[in-house]
């Protein structure tokens, strides 16, 4: 059973909000600077969703896998490796 991130769906709007208010900006003309300064706020606020999912699976996922076994573990830590070299 994988954990619920629903409590994450009110922020996701709210940058789904700032984007809307970003193609608006850009629509209508506004100054870069301020457009810019818009989509770094919505960069962060995604970034933040991100790393509250990536805790939540940190805390609920690889504790499950620790319960079923050194191999599984061994897998979903791989998983997170993987993942956050995407990031690099």
């Amino acid at each position: 059973m994988h954990p619920s991130h629903k409590n994450h769906v009110g922020k996701l709007n709210r940058v789904s909000g700032q984007v809307e208010a970003i193609k608006r900006m850009i629509n209508d003309g506004k100054y870069c600077v301020d457009i810019m300064t818009q989509m770094r706020a919505a960069r962060r606020a995604l970034k933040a969703i991100e790393l509250a999912v990536l805790k939540t699976h940190m805390n609920s996922c690889l504790t499950q896998a620790s319960s079923h076994g050194v191999n599984e573990q061994s897998k979903t830590i791989e998983e997170i490796v993987k993942l956050l070299k995407k990031y690099e």
